[in-house]
This record gives C-alpha cells, sequence and structure tokens, in this order.
C-alpha cells in the first residue's frame, strides 16, 4: 500500500510494510566527557545504517574515539521538511537510522521530538526505540539535594520577550525547577533571580557538567549572587520549589 504524505509543500509517497519498516533509535550521548557513552549506544551506531547528527562534526569527533566508521547526515532544527521525508523514505525502506544531539539525550530542548512526530505520523508501524545515557538535566538535579520527587524542567529563558514572566514562574513553583541558560546571560539570570525570589531560597548552578572545568554552585540566591561564577561554558540552573 502507498500513502502520500505531505509536509508543507513538500510531498513523499510512502509504499513500505510493517515487515521493511526500519528503526529509529533515539541515542543519548556523553554531555562533556566521552567516556560517558554507554557500550549499548556504542553497539547501535554499529549496527544502524545511518547516524542522524545535530552537527556532523560534533558526531564525528564521537565515532573517532571509538573507531567507528559511519555514514552520518545532518538533521537540526532548522533541516528542512525535504530533509524529514528522506529520513522518512530511509525508515520505509527498511534502513535502521539513530538520532543523536550534539550532547545528552535528543528530544530535550531539540528539535528531535519534531522528528519523532512527524515519523511516527507517516510511518505508524516503525518501531522508535530510546537508547538512555547522559542529561544534564538529570546530572544537576541529582546532586541539588533538592526534592525530585517532581520537579519543572523549562528549558532555555527567554532572551527578551517574555524573560519576566519566565522568572516569574520559576519563583512561585512549589516544585524544584531545573532549566538552561548561556554563559552570555548567566550573570543577568542570577541578578534577576535575586530580584524575585526570597532570599533564603537555594539554587544550585552546575557549569561544564562532566567536563574538566565543571563547577558547581549552591547556596541561596544572596550567596550564590556573591560567587564569582565565570561566564564561559554551558550551565544549568536549579532553584529549590516553595515547599
Amino acid at each position: 500500500m502507498c500513502v502520500l504524505f505531505t509536509f508543507s509543500h513538500f510531498c513523499v509517497r510512502i509504499c513500505a510494510s510493517m515487515e521493511t519498516t526500519g528503526i529509529l533509535y533515539i541515542v543519548a550521548t556523553p554531555i562533556g566527557n566521552l567516556s560517558d557513552i554507554s557500550a549499548r549506544a556504542l553497539e547501535i551506531f554499529g549496527s544502524v545504517d545511518l547516524i542522524l547528527c545535530e552537527d556532523t562534526r560534533v558526531t564525528a569527533n564521537l565515532l573517532t574515539r571509538y573507531n567507528l566508521k559511519k555514514e552520518t547526515k545532518s538533521y537540526h532544527h532548522h533541516s528542512t521538511d525535504a530533509v524529514i521525508g528522506e529520513i522518512i523514505e530511509f525508515l520505509s525502506s527498511g534502513k535502521n537510522l539513530a538520532y543523536v544531539s550534539d550532547a545528552g539525550t535528543p528530544g530535550i530542548s531539540d528539535p528531535g521530538n519534531i522528528l519523532i512526530s512527524k515519523v511516527r505520523e507517516a510511518l505508524p508501524a516503525c518501531q522508535i526505540i530510546p537508547i538512555p545515557g547522559a542529561s544534564a538535566v538529570i546530572s544537576a538535579l541529582s546532586i541539588s539535594g533538592f526534592p525530585t520527587d517532581k520537579f519543572l524542567f523549562l528549558g532555555f529563558p527567554p532572551h527578551k520577550k517574555g524573560r519576566k514572566s519566565f522568572f516569574e514562574e520559576v519563583a512561585h513553583a512549589e516544585y524544584t525547577v531545573v532549566f538552561y541558560e548561556s554563559n552570555h546571560r548567566i550573570k543577568k539570570c542570577i541578578s534577576e533571580l535575586g530580584e524575585i525570589l526570597e532570599p533564603h531560597r537555594q539554587i544550585v548552578i552546575c557549569r561544564e557538567l562532566t567536563k574538566k572545568f565543571e563547577t558547581t554552585y549552591a547556596g541561596t540566591i544572596e550567596q550564590v549572587k556573591a560567587m564569582n561564577i565565570s561566564e564561559k561554558g554551558e550551565f544549568v540552573v536549579v532553584v529549590r520549589g516553595k515547599r
């Protein structure tokens, strides 16, 4: 049976049965230390026909570290519907694919969720299998010491419009909140938190998790404001909830 799927102005005709549809593996990769890759992830890389990458150059470094030679294809936030159509055609022909982001678990503040949604729509029989591993969100939560039976993940704060309401949501949250922040705005972020949080509210800022210059800053918002926090690297911010 053939089905025609339309993505914006791009159409792809899928002629596939359940027996020929390939598997899409969503593979977590290290967030810094390349030794954090799992044995299962490496096994999947060796077995698939193609690896979809947020940035092929970043993935090439990982593959080279483990002496793996595999064809790669770029898929990222700016990929067109035509690229998604090509990926669906790969799967419909029975080829197995792995998708990786530059670091961590794909689909978390990452365009992988869009790809997965399109694949599920076009190929309901396609198996989509998670290969778990590193996640900056979970890593930061695990060392925060804050309650994590319930928590709120908010991605990145807006650059301008909506930024104030973002931090108001953080301040009023009953449960632990975790979010990312860029190195260009980390000091602005701390200042904004200082203006809206109670002085005793505790926060943890994780910088460059698993990397050479990994640093954790912890204390009340007033204590953290007084710390000399480097503006280099990648940051995860954890704020204790009001409870």
